[in-house]
């Protein structure tokens, strides 16, 4: 039965057919496209909305974030990755499971609001450490109970975005043992309480980058096998301590972690040798081209990634070191970094970079046969996009007027399952204001049993 049909629509469904069609999107009572075409729709009893003018295009999909971020963008402005999430930390020392609940579901009503509809999420580990720069590992600072990772897969769930749940060994933080049967407890738990339609999957959060040894690649191989999980690792992000980064990469390789399941977060800096063995193996690569600005990361060279076999998706990384989980401003900051870098307008096109966001970056994570583009038996995740408000001109190529023209104040409406999540500049979800009211009065009061305090003080929603 058709629930939803869209027409009079300019339709980028990035399913590899063609750059565009004006037309039609039917979705059936299960929230999946049940049809796609040129013209006008089959008759229906359904509701029916016509986009005339309109881009109807697919849900943006980060296929690297961490969504509880949101309460510290601005923080660090001047710093560099370690100096950087050493703050983060230190503001979140003494958070609590429901603090973490309210500050991810706050970020993915976030995400929902600026047209992500689908992200990898790298959960707020239970184990909050630091960065030691003598070690370069991970130092245990605080310990939290199992809930404080359930909670947040909770909040992802309660949200209505579809989610990844990556979860961190701290292997080297806690007893072997606990580490591991924890990661299995968590992902048993999104298995069985998350809806079917809206988790996309477990995952290692991979941390060999910051261990003291071959043993957590070894384990973090054991509990994809285990529990039938990718794995996406942090990876020669930074030019900070490369040396010691790039050597750790064997690590992986010797364990067998490398293949078709297995990403690699950010991957700047990689020697010819690690691309060219990650690219044979099947690896997929996932580029945060705001993030990687932000903290002067460096500028990862995506033609050469492309060329050496490897997939690439694009994901928002932090809300708090991409400051706006913004789609948009992210594909033409990479497109433009990218032309800048090669001196060539011609390595990377706007489709090439609207599919990097969408089909690219569910393929990097492997979710690419649910969602990420528009095609029939996909959830119907898409964005209605209006070039007219404000308006853009004559529209002489229409990916190309999406992607380099369009901005959040040209989005007009964002659907997960063929319904609504954001719409007419608000979010249809009955907690949003409580959410963003939450997330302001618990992290500043969690950041000020810290020592730090916001120059500005929020104005809650009135109720």
């Amino acid at each position: 039965m058709t629930a939803l049909t869209l027409r009079n629509a300019t339709l980028l469904p990035v399913s590899g057919a063609r750059d565009w069609l004006h037309g039609w999107m039917t979705v059936d009572s299960d929230g999946r496209i049940s049809g796609i075409g040129e013209g006008e729709p089959p008759p229906s009893d359904g509701e029916i909305i016509d986009v005339t003018g309109k881009f109807v295009a697919p849900g943006f999909v980060s296929a690297h974030s961490h969504i509880y971020t949101g309460g510290m963008r601005g923080v660090a402005p001047d710093s560099t990755l370690y100096p950087w999430v050493t703050r983060n930390t230190e503001m979140l020392l003494t958070a609590q499971a429901e603090d973490l609940y309210w500050l991810t579901l706050a970020g993915s009503l976030d995400f929902l609001s600026n047209g992500v509809t689908s992200a990898y999420n790298f959960t707020q580990s239970r184990v909050l450490s630091l960065f030691d720069y003598t070690s370069s590992t991970m130092k245990a600072a605080a310990v939290q109970p199992v809930e404080f990772l359930t909670r947040q897969i909770d909040a992802s769930a309660d949200a209505g975005i579809r989610f990844v749940a990556s979860v961190r060994l701290d292997d080297e933080q806690l007893p072997e043992d606990e580490a591991l049967s924890v990661f299995g407890e968590v992902m048993d738990y999104a298995k069985t309480t998350v809806p079917p339609d809206h988790y996309l999957g477990g995952s290692v959060y991979g941390a060999v980058q910051w261990s003291s040894s071959a043993k957590t690649a070894r384990r973090e191989r054991a509990m994809m096998d285990r529990h039938g999980v990718t794995n996406q690792a942090h990876f020669v992000e930074t030019a900070e301590q490369l040396d010691i980064q790039q050597a750790k990469f064997d690590w992986y390789d010797e364990a067998g972690t490398l293949g078709p399941d297995f990403a690699f977060g950010h991957f700047v800096h990689p020697t010819d040798r690690m691309l060219e063995r990650a690219a044979g193996a099947g690896c997929s690569m996932v580029w945060q081209p705001l993030s990687n600005g932000r903290l002067g990361s460096g500028i990862a060279d995506i033609p050469r990634v492309l060329d050496a076999g490897m997939r690439v998706g694009i994901g928002l990384d932090d809300q708090s070191c991409t400051d706006v989980a913004d789609p948009f401003e992210n594909m033409r900051a990479g497109l433009y970094t990218q032309r800048a870098r090669h001196s060539d307008a011609s390595v990377l096109s706007p489709a090439d970079m609207l599919g990097l966001h969408t089909l690219g970056a569910a393929a990097a994570i492997g979710v690419d046969d649910r969602v990420g583009s528009l095609e029939v038996g996909k959830y119907a995740d898409f964005v209605v996009v209006d070039p007219r408000n404000p308006d853009t001109g004559p529209i002489w190529n229409p990916v190309a007027t999406y992607v380099l023209a369009c901005t959040l104040r040209n989005l007009d409406a964002v659907y997960v399952g063929g319904r609504a999540s954001w719409s007419s500049g608000r979010s249809t979800h009955p907690l949003a204001e409580r959410a963003v009211d939450e997330l302001h009065e618990r992290m500043v009061r969690v950041a000020g049993e810290s020592g730090f305090h916001p120059a500005v003080p929020h104005r809650a929603h009135p109720r």
